[in-house]
């Protein structure tokens, strides 16, 4: 996969990408990314990527021009035109099912919004899709851009060590992960569920679900209602219900 990077700062993404999972990933060839500095783009003699809006108003807004350019050379004589992402409060809210999306993809652009906002003529004529990953706001689209290509780096096979681990993730599923344990068994007086130490593999795939569909109930309930729930799901669910109700 190939992730352009459209950003002022390029110099954020150093430590990132440069650990753990996404190291790996680019060092095995899955990931390549491509850190692209707008103001390399900009015909200004001072770069300058910015300026003040029309009608008036605080701050600065990211120019057209430089933009327009910056994907110009990326697409080059691509056959085909990649999702263009702005990283923007008003997008849709990244999730784990967007992560898997765009982790089809081979080529995304990721363009990092700054100052008080880009040109309406970016989002409306190059920008093919906005991202937020939250309602509040940041200095900028890097982090966001960081976020996503984290969540999306590990989905891609042979990133992850264990293939099955991404797909046990909370979220995966549209529930949340069931509780893990290690060594020690016993730690200040504290154990290990008897069933994950049963060697019953029915059994512990049971109360693993069980424990997942807990969590979400207590934590997370609006997950609930778009989760596909089986009907062993459902008979699970009940008797958390049931117990919830007796705990209380």
């Amino acid at each position: 996969m190939r992730i352009d990077v459209l950003t002022l700062f390029p110099e954020m993404f150093s430590g990132p990408l440069d650990a753990s999972i996404i190291k790996r990933a680019r060092e095995k060839g899955l990931l390549t990314v491509n850190l692209v500095d707008i103001r390399d783009f900009s015909q200004d003699k001072h770069r300058r990527v910015d300026d003040y809006p029309y009608g008036g108003g605080p701050g600065m807004i990211l120019k057209p021009e430089p933009v327009f350019r910056a994907v110009e050379f990326l697409l080059g004589g691509a056959a085909r035109r990649p999702p263009i992402i702005l990283l923007s409060p008003q997008g849709e809210v990244f999730n784990q099912a967007l992560a898997v999306e765009l982790s089809r993809e081979d080529w995304l652009v990721l363009l990092c919004g700054h100052y008080e906002g880009v040109d309406e003529r970016i989002r409306t004529h190059l920008v093919t899709r906005e991202v937020s990953i939250g309602d509040y706001i940041l200095t900028g689209g890097e982090l966001p851009a960081m976020v996503i290509i984290d969540a999306v780096a590990r989905l891609l096979p042979g990133a992850v060590g264990a293939e099955e681990g991404p797909w046990e993730d909370s979220f995966t599923w549209g529930i949340l992960e069931y509780p893990q344990y290690t060594r020690p068994r016993s730690f200040r007086g504290l154990e290990v569920p008897e069933v994950l130490l049963s060697g019953d593999h029915e059994k512990i795939r049971i109360w693993r679900r069980k424990k997942a569909l807990e969590r979400t109930l207590l934590r997370r309930p609006d997950l609930l209602e778009k989760a596909p729930l089986t009907e062993e799901d459902r008979r699970l669910l009940d008797e958390c219900v049931k117990e919830k109700g007796k705990m209380v």
